[in-house]
């Protein structure tokens, strides 16, 4: 046996079992350990105590075994920090798993989606609702929205609320509309479109215009969001994550979602390490909140209560992020929809500031984004600085050299789904054109000039699938191989830097995760291969295809799929 270097024979002693029977609790070897961009790979490392205690050589690390220690032979496999989805909606996707599924991924034309609906409707019980998730207007055949009357005809019974991909509009059948009192001369609300031709309802709700319908849905019981809760952690421990986002708590379920995640938490049923962020519209909860003695980093390491969110604009997808210069006149013309004046959004942003939650804020479209920063900028005080508040736009989608400029200036980050690319890339160049298409999600952009942008999926409004969002880093192709701004790509490292530390910086935890050293967090995920091993094209055919095999929060195993640590030594 290789004799054990003394620095880490020393840090041994720090976690040793009982006195008679040292060893570290799960040894890695064999294998490529990427530790994070700038540091040297490893073969091997070592945890314990719920902590990385060692990396280093198979010789250096394999003697701190002890009878007690799980070895697993990542046989030339690579391991890496655990990924972090900095931006998603953990709750809704763990109950959209049993919605309706009307992904353009498996429906493409009309008549599918209808069919499921009438599939769906024909099941429920007459009156029950029937909610659908997840379709795409401009990837239908028909390359328009359903209306009411539509669903209306496969499902007379029941009413129907589905929304489109981007989750900023759906289309409500005629019983839907009854439900929430909607009729012909129902005014628009504040920051929202409820969509007539010639006169009548087509069904379409728009941005908030959508909470006419939503509020007069049944909110799900806390014992079934517990249940969304836990099968949506652990969807995301097979694909590699240790620490995801619910970024919109307070939606679906108003205050009750609070409840359900502190009981999930209790009751071991909460797999990720949650970085929750409230509603912050008038409509949510982040008022109710504030008032009920919540505060900003409430909670632990697994559960924590850090920010709250405000919507600006709506999707470029669908037409409703805010744009200084207008769509293309063939797609539908208009420069998008404000969620809000400037008034109320410098109002809520600086109420917000001064409480102390990081502002994590909605804004796509660049005319959007400059009325966040500047309601950002004008919060910014002697008494209540910008300055290390890492206050986050979320997506950034379209954004300026002068406004990337001023984001750096003040530490605000961007928060960026380079997975849209790749889903909604081909609708981008169609809604404004290549140039500005091309410029969208400037990943490289971000990362040479210090921005730390933390990929993420906003799922579900995108798939959760990390393999298809390095993907859509590596190579910025859409899912119809057109590649749009060749310059912005990024390498293998790069990417994986944007999906595990800069995730973990946002939320102010770089200095626990986010790399492989010791004394760090034991959040590690172990991929089915080594990418770093293959050639660039190889690499990019192969990345997603790609698996996780092997999860570990804090040492914990929370997706193991070939039962290396099944309760074995």
């Amino acid at each position: 046996m290789a004799r054990r270097p003394a620095a880490i024979a020393a840090t041994l002693e720090r976690f040793l079992v009982t006195d008679s029977a040292p060893g570290a609790d799960i040894i890695l070897w064999g294998g490529t350990i990427w530790r994070g961009l700038g540091l040297p790979k490893a073969t091997a490392l070592a945890v314990g105590g719920g902590s990385i205690v060692a990396v280093g050589t198979d010789d250096e690390v394999l003697p701190l075994a002890g009878p007690h220690t799980r070895r697993v032979d990542l046989a030339g496999r690579l391991a890496i920090p655990a990924l972090n989805e900095a931006h998603m909606h953990l709750l809704p996707y763990g109950l959209g798993l049993a919605e309706v599924n009307l992904r353009a991924e498996e429906v493409t034309t009309l008549d599918e989606l209808l069919r499921r609906i009438r599939a769906a409707a024909e099941t429920a019980p007459k009156g029950a609702w029937v909610i659908g998730r997840g379709y795409d207007h401009g990837a239908l055949d028909v390359g328009r929205h359903p209306t009411a009357e539509e669903l209306d005809r496969v499902a007379p019974d029941n009413p129907v609320f589905i929304r489109r991909t981007c989750g900023h509009m759906g289309v409500a059948n005629s019983a839907a509309m009854a439900r929430a009192g909607v009729g012909h001369n129902t005014p628009d609300p504040e920051g929202g479109v409820i969509e007539r031709r010639e006169g009548r309802l087509t069904g379409l709700f728009q941005e908030r215009a959508m909470r006419l319908v939503l509020d007069v849905v049944p909110p799900p019981s806390e014992a079934r969001m517990v249940e969304a809760i836990e099968a949506a952690g652990r969807e995301l421990a097979a694909l590699g994550f240790a620490s995801a986002t619910d970024m919109n708590v307070g939606m679906t379920a108003g205050m009750a979602e609070i409840a359900a995640y502190e009981r999930a938490k209790a009751e071991g049923r909460l797999s990720q390490r949650m970085w929750q962020v409230l509603a912050g519209n008038p409509e949510g909860i982040a008022e109710t909140a504030w008032a009920a003695g919540l505060r900003p980093n409430a909670g632990d390491e697994r559960l924590r209560w850090g920010a709250v969110k405000v919507f600006a604009d709506g999707s470029a997808g669908g037409l409703t992020a805010a744009f200084f210069d207008p769509y293309l006149e063939q797609a539908g013309g208009g420069r998008g929809v404000f969620c809000f004046p400037d008034e109320t959004m410098h109002l809520l942003l600086g109420r917000y500031h001064r409480q102390g939650w990081q502002l994590d804020i909605h804004a796509i479209g660049d005319a959007a984004i400059e009325q966040v920063l500047t309601a950002m900028e004008t919060a910014d005080t002697p008494e209540h600085q910008l300055a290390g508040r890492r206050h986050r736009i979320e997506h950034c989608g379209f954004v300026t050299k002068d406004q990337r400029r001023r984001m750096l200036a003040r530490g605000i980050l961007p928060v960026p789904q380079p997975v849209f690319m790749y889903e909604f890339g081909d609708l981008y160049v169609r809604n404004l054109g290549l140039p500005r298409a091309e410029a969208a999600y400037p990943m490289r952009t971000w990362l040479a000039e210090g921005h730390n942008p933390s990929a993420s999926s906003d799922c579900p409004v995108s798939t959760v699938d990390p393999f298809v969002n390095l993907y859509a880093m590596l190579t910025r192709r859409t899912n119809r191989g057109t590649v749009l701004g060749a310059d912005e790509t990024l390498t293998l490292a790069e990417a994986l830097h944007c999906y595990t530390w800069c995730g973990a910086f946002s939320q102010f935890a770089e200095t626990r995760r986010g790399r492989l050293s010791p004394g760090l967090d034991a959040d590690i995920a172990v991929l089915s291969e080594d990418l770093f091993a293959l050639e660039p094209e190889a690499l990019i055919e192969r990345v997603r295809g790609i698996s996780c095999d092997l999860t570990l929060c804090g040492g914990v195993v929370t997706h193991d799929r070939h039962g290396a640590l099944a309760a074995r030594h």
